[in-house]
This record gives C-alpha cells, structure tokens and sequence, in this order.
C-alpha cells in the first residue's frame, strides 16, 4: 500500500487506460528509468489519503491522475511556460508508480479534476489518449475549416478526431482496420481509407498517430502547401530518407509533440465536456493487463482498451 508523501494524494483506482506508450515499455521499445515501475497513466479513482499539506482535493473526491507527474518549475523551460520539456521531469508509469494497481499516488498539483459526465471507464482514456491527441491537434496548426489527415486511428486519433470536426474541419482517416474505419464514419469522418490510397484532397494538416516511420513519407506528400504533420507518439519504427521536393517543399513542415503542459490538460477536459466528446472503450479486467496490451499491440482494440480492478 503506497503511502501519500507531502502534497500527495493517494487514490482507490477505479479504471486505468492502456496507453500505447504502455505497451512500448511492456516490448522494450521504450526504457524506463525504473526496472519495477507500476505502468499506467491514464488513472481514475477516488482520494483515499491525504499527504501532509495536501489540501487541493477533500477524501472522497473523485479525479484523475496523467503522464505529466512533476516538473522543476525553475528551469529556462517551466519558467516560460514550456513545462511539456522540463529539463528534470518525472511521468506517471514511466518514473513513477502508475494506475495498474488497486492503489496509486500523485502530486495534488499535478492531479485533474473530472467532468462529472464521463464515467469512470470513459474518463480514463481522456488523460492522456485525449491530452496528447489535444496537443498534437494544436501543434499541426490546422487552419479554421481546413482538412486534417490522421493516420492510425485509435484511443487518442478517436478523440482527436471528434475535436477536430466540432471546430470545423473536414477530417479524413487512414487505418487498416474496418472496425477503426466505421468507428471514424460513425463519428463524422468525412472519409476512411488505406493510407495507401491517398487524401480525396490536399491536406491542410496531418498527424501520425500509428507507430509506423513507413507512413511519415506518405503523410507528407498529402499535405498541401504550408501544411504541418505532427507526430503524436513517443515511439516511431526508422523511416527513410525524405526528398525535399518530394516530402517538404512548399514549406511543409515536420514536428514531434512531446508530453503536455497541465494548461493542454485543463483546455482539453473543458473542451471533451463541453462537445460531448464520445469515447469508445474496450474492458479489460486488472489482472488481464497483459492480455489487453497483446490486443493493443496486434491491432484488436477499436478506441482505447481500459482496465479495471
């Protein structure tokens, strides 16, 4: 039983989305800097204890805990309100003990209030599937009515997509899956296809979501003049050489999104509560948590896998 340090809250967790950064640790595509770090980053429960000082959220209250676990605030990054590249940060799952447990302990300041109109199995997807995919939609500089490209279409592009289209956008999915292709329709996709396809138009912004380095080529040469593509994940397999007629002329542009600051996470819930954002999800029990990534890892989850103990 975890014990809540000074300013720190400790949570009775009620459901932990799988995230695919998740399933990067669990292959070791990704390390940790803790061998026995307890996964998991998208966790909603109840406070059960208070830490001394703590005094932001009462016992009993229900909130969220996200990827972003501490940040210096001194360095030349907090100080100008780039937190997301803190020069000595900490994430949840990754540095320390996450949601895929009965029990789990954050930083109050780093802790989210909930909108109460997602259940818990619903809301856990939204703290970093939701918080990222926000991010990453901001980052590609999407023009108000233009068109938006995602490729990869799961727990974060199923959300992103839904923000995208109540701004405006005209928003076209690339997947493999047919059950990722009538989920994006059904969530007001104007078109879902193969990546191999191509655009039906020239894309004002793209963002990668699947981790395939294959598909950053691809995504370029559908952009149109001046457009962005970002990539949303943390891990992306080697992708080849890029022509600079071929993928960036025209000044198409090429970013990475890293992490989040707590602002992205505050607008993003505001923003999920206020559209009625829907979240599709698929229920794993606790101790399946391995079954769940072997779903993820092999493309059997249509939007975002969340565990429950």
């Amino acid at each position: 039983m975890p014990e809540p340090g000074p300013h720190e809250v400790r949570i009775k967790v009620s459901a932990c989305g799988v995230c695919r950064t998740d399933l990067h640790l669990a292959e070791g595509d990704l390390r940790s800097s803790r061998g026995d770090v307890i996964p998991g980053h998208e966790v909603v429960g109840t406070v059960d204890a208070l830490g001394p000082g703590a005094v932001r959220f009462p016992a009993g209250k229900r909130v969220g805990i996200a990827w972003l676990g501490h940040t210096c605030g001194h360095c030349r990054f907090c100080r100008a309100g780039r937190e997301n590249l803190c020069l000595r940060p900490r994430f949840t799952g990754w540095d320390l003990d996450g949601g895929y447990a009965q029990y789990a302990v954050a930083h109050e300041d780093y802790v989210y209030d909930l909108p109460e109109q997602f259940d818990d199995e619903r809301a856990a997807p939204l703290l970093c599937a939701g918080i990222i995919g926000y991010r990453a939609l901001r980052r590609c500089e999407l023009p108000p009515g233009g068109s938006l490209g995602i490729y990869g279409f799961g727990g974060s592009a199923h959300l992103t997509c839904q923000i995208a289209i109540a701004q405006g956008a005209r928003v076209h999915v690339f997947t493999r899956s047919r059950a990722s292709q009538e989920l994006a329709l059904n969530l007001g996709a104007s078109t879902a296809a193969l990546a191999k396809d191509g655009p039906p138009e020239p894309l004002d912004a793209a963002i990668l979501f699947a981790p395939a380095g294959e598909l950053v080529g691809t995504a370029l040469k559908g952009l149109d003049r001046g457009g962005t593509l970002a990539i949303a994940g943390i891990h992306l397999s080697p992708f080849g050489p890029l022509g600079l007629s071929e993928h960036l002329y025209y000044e198409r542009r090429l970013i990475s999104v890293t992490a989040n600051t707590r602002n992205d996470g505050e607008e993003f819930l505001r923003i999920a509560a206020r559209i009625g954002i829907k979240v599709s999800t698929e229920t794993f029990p606790l101790e399946q948590a391995d079954l769940a990534l072997s779903a993820l890892a092999n493309g059997r989850v249509t939007g975002a896998a969340v565990l429950r103990p």
